[in-house]
């Protein structure tokens, strides 16, 4: 792309800071890019991707020339298991804008080298009343506030962070499946198979509880929010990813969301759209907030007449489609 004028530029610029200024949390600024380097933000084309240079250019680049490489901080054990301080997480699904274009389960797998088959984020079809519209739910780790899991790993394996994470500590983990039975949601997997091939960047994605890599047979596996790219100042992959802005992450403790293009007040948001939390009166404390499937984006159909066979048929017993 030619170079912008320098009015142009200029008001650019002067949008993108505000936009900064809005997000900053600390010294934790999330960035609206799901991989690249040099802090450079993406907007995706059909077959191109535009990236902000550090020097305010904007170019586009063709993506088969991209690489989904992340260089991520290596932190020890402490820190892996203290969290990031004076943070406390929180996510919110906006479900009128869900239409299960499943970006974020693609992304999800690529940030942790997960199979296919693999899905740590899921999206289900949900309908309330036999006379209500069904709608797009997606499912991710809850990372309660007061989770069953931790109760009952015997190893501490699953354990919970003070900025808001419950991880696995997959070398702790002696694959018992205590956690997968005490969570209400079932999000949790098990590795039941072999051990996946290193990828050739595992040097820039160093192993831990932070990056869930690599992936070890026998032990539990689930949505961890993705705390090496937030250590970083990034979103999380499933936030980025998604092209209709249905997810918002960050800092409850800053009152503070974001998905990447919209920056809001988390308390307000919650109080203006109605904000619910999934089968709260368990006492779980989920810290994945919802707003309610009102004046949808998109029809549900969208999202299910391109799916494959196989994931069709994961629908089959909702009506309304």
């Amino acid at each position: 792309m030619s170079e912008l004028s320098k009015n142009e530029r200029r008001d650019f610029l002067k949008k993108g800071a505000l936009g900064v200024t809005l997000a900053a949390w600390g010294q934790l600024v999330f960035s609206c890019s799901s991989g690249g380097e040099g802090g450079e933000a993406a907007a995706e084309t059909s077959d191109t991707v535009k990236l902000l240079t550090p020097d305010g250019e904007l170019v586009e680049v063709d993506k088969k020339y991209l690489k989904h490489v992340h260089h991520v901080p290596k932190v020890s054990q402490k820190e892996a298991r203290a969290g990031i301080p004076g943070k406390k997480f929180v996510m919110v699904i906006d479900l009128a804008r869900c239409n299960n274009a499943r970006k974020c389960i693609s992304a999800c797998q690529a940030m942790h080298h997960l199979p296919p088959e693999k899905e740590w984020v899921t999206v289900k079809l949900m309908k309330d009343s036999k006379d209500s519209s069904p709608y797009w739910f997606p499912k991710t780790c809850f990372h309660c506030d007061n989770p069953p899991c931790v109760k009952v790993c015997p190893v501490n394996a699953t354990y919970k962070r003070q900025d808001g994470l419950v991880l696995v500590d997959s070398e702790r983990c002696i694959g018992c499946k205590f956690c997968m039975t005490a969570c209400p949601y079932s999000t949790r997997t098990f590795n039941w198979g072999e051990e996946l091939e290193i990828p050739a960047d595992i040097e820039t994605h160093h192993a831990g509880p932070e990056t869930s890599v690599p992936s070890r047979p026998g032990t539990v596996e689930k949505c961890d929010f993705c705390p090496d790219m937030v250590r970083m100042g990034k979103l999380p992959d499933c936030v980025s990813a998604c092209p209709n802005g249905v997810f918002y992450f960050g800092d409850q403790n800053e009152d503070v969301v974001t998905n990447g293009s919209e920056t809001l007040r988390f308390s307000q948001l919650i109080k203006d759209r109605s904000g619910y939390r999934y089968m709260e009166d368990l006492g779980t404390e989920p810290r994945v907030w919802y707003l309610p499937p009102r004046d949808r984006i998109f029809p549900v159909e969208r999202g299910y007449e391109a799916l494959p066979d196989d994931i069709k048929e994961r629908y089959d017993d909702v009506e309304g489609i």
